[in-house]
């Protein structure tokens, strides 16, 4: 029996769902297709993301700028088509300035299966007159007040050869013309860096900008479990399994202190880096994700989810359903566990209650949203390689209002888990209307009702949990009462609701 207890009437801490300050894409291009839309719409109102981050806003195919007859002309007509869009849903840009435009590119070298390019600019003077001009056009088109409420995010993981040369110095150049030129129309315009792979070059970032009088506004960077983790030719698995069971708070406390006082981002961040990594799609992700995200909430100010969806095309986009990519919703609009995660974790309440209890894979906390509503969320979850099994879970709750009622939602293999039943249909590559619906009706969060044992103001709950599960069990309240005086000692049973 994995136990635990928490008291209500000890003082909470906030939790801030940091998690849902910004949510990543693919390339900015996909952000112009209606299904991409769609997914997009939907997360925001279900999940509760209120900012999207993508690549190459910047290169081809979005035209921003070209040299035509020695002439430089520059449209920003696709960029304001879906800046617009993500308007019009209630969310805002965390802008990549990326990548580099061919008209403007110093070499050949690109990335990614739509070619972008990762040279500096040929000539810096006329990269900062391109930043100044969108500066501009966009305070133009959506008000000064607007804009400065965005984020605008120098380059991507510049400390990777594939984005670049990976020396600090070119990278610290280019940020420094950046910076400059953003601030030069408006200096309460947000701007940062270093976007770093493996949380790196924070430090040094802060050195530099210090000693060169340059603005950060916040600190942003990359982090995920599979980073530096493994040897050659290790899966992701192996990688997975190599990493600590806490390596992800621990990267995000070293970058705090490096950062110091300014806001710290995380901009990607997932189960792994691989864009097939089948975990992706399976309930590991979504007790990964859960417990990552609760662990670093305290710390951080943003942690970005990459991806959003699976319409996504950095290399190719399968049209095979579940094919192991980065995003919360599949193809077809279909919601992976981890989606049914987030969603669980929007739900909660904003006032975190101390829990008491240790267990190698099994984690609970104990979330308020007021006086109506008190969550325990619970998650059985180890790496890959590592000893796991269905637990029986006991929580123990002290200074509880009387309970209206309860109830339960699970993400497991046999629950909001659409993969056993595609694997079932033949694991088809391209699904009918007919199997779309019977995925996505298998992919549901159901609430079921959830017995309960309440004697006084102390409240005992029990269940068991599988490997990989997540259980979210909401406690209903009733009102507090508008007069003093002491509640009726109370013995209070609920089997069936």
């Amino acid at each position: 029996m994995v136990t635990f207890t928490s008291n209500l009437a000890e003082p909470s801490i906030p939790l801030k769902h940091t998690w849902e300050h910004t949510v990543g894409s693919g390339h900015a291009e996909l952000a112009l297709r209606a299904d991409w839309q769609a997914q997009l719409r939907r997360c925001h109102t279900e999940l509760g993301f209120r900012h999207v981050r993508f690549h190459a806003l910047l290169s081809h195919p979005m035209d921003t700028i070209i040299c035509q007859d020695n002439e430089w002309l520059y449209s920003f007509f696709n960029a304001d088509q879906i800046f617009d869009f993500l308007l019009s849903i209630g969310m805002r840009p965390f802008v990549g300035l990326t990548f580099m435009p061919k008209a403007l590119a110093s070499g050949g070298k690109t990335v990614f299966h739509y070619r972008a390019n990762v040279t500096p600019p040929k000539s810096y003077p006329q990269w900062a007159v391109l930043i100044r001009k969108l500066m501009r056009h966009w305070i133009h088109r959506y008000g000064l007040a607007e804009v400065r409420s965005w984020f605008f995010e120098v380059w991507n993981e510049a400390n990777l050869d594939v984005f670049g040369s990976g020396k600090q110095d070119d990278y610290f150049k280019l940020y420094e013309a950046t910076a400059r030129a953003i601030k030069e129309v408006d200096a309460s315009l947000q701007v940062g860096g270093p976007v770093t792979a493996k949380s790196a070059w924070i430090g040094d970032f802060v050195a530099f900008i210090e000693k060169a009088k340059l603005p950060a506004d916040f600190i942003s960077t990359h982090q995920y479990p599979t980073d530096a983790f493994g040897g050659p030719g290790d899966d992701t698995a192996t990688q997975l399994a190599k990493a600590r069971r806490g390596i992800m708070r621990e990267k995000a406390q070293d970058a705090r202190r490096e950062a110091g006082g300014r806001p710290l981002y995380y901009t990607e961040w997932s189960t792994s880096s691989n864009p097939r990594d089948h975990l992706h799609d399976e309930p590991f992700a979504a007790a990964f994700a859960t417990n990552i995200v609760m662990s670093v909430d305290d710390i951080v100010d943003c942690y970005s989810w990459w991806t959003f969806s699976d319409i996504f095309v950095e290399n190719y986009m399968p049209s095979l359903p579940f094919h192991g990519g980065f995003g919360l919703l599949n193809i077809h609009n279909i919601a992976k566990p981890v989606y049914r995660a987030f969603e669980l974790l929007h739900r909660l309440g904003g006032a975190r209650f101390l829990v008491d209890g240790l267990h190698d894979t099994v984690s609970a906390w104990v979330v308020s949203n007021g006086d109506r509503k008190v969550t325990i969320l619970l998650t059985n979850h180890a790496l890959p390689h590592h000893q796991i099994r269905k637990e029986k879970v006991c929580v123990h709750l002290r200074n509880v209002p009387e309970i209206v009622r309860a109830s339960l939602q699970r993400v497991d293999e046999t629950h909001a888990n659409a993969v056993p039943l595609w694997r079932q249909l033949g694991k088809p590559e391209y699904l009918s209307t007919s199997q779309v619906e019977q995925l996505q009706s298998a992919s549901a969060l159901v609430r079921e009702p959830f017995p309960f044992d309440q004697e006084g103001n102390a409240v005992h709950l029990q269940l068991d949990l599988p490997p990989h599960g997540i259980a979210a069990i909401s406690l209903e309240l009733e009102r507090p009462r508008q007069q003093g005086g002491k509640q009726a000692a109370r013995r209070k049973k609920n089997k069936s609701l």
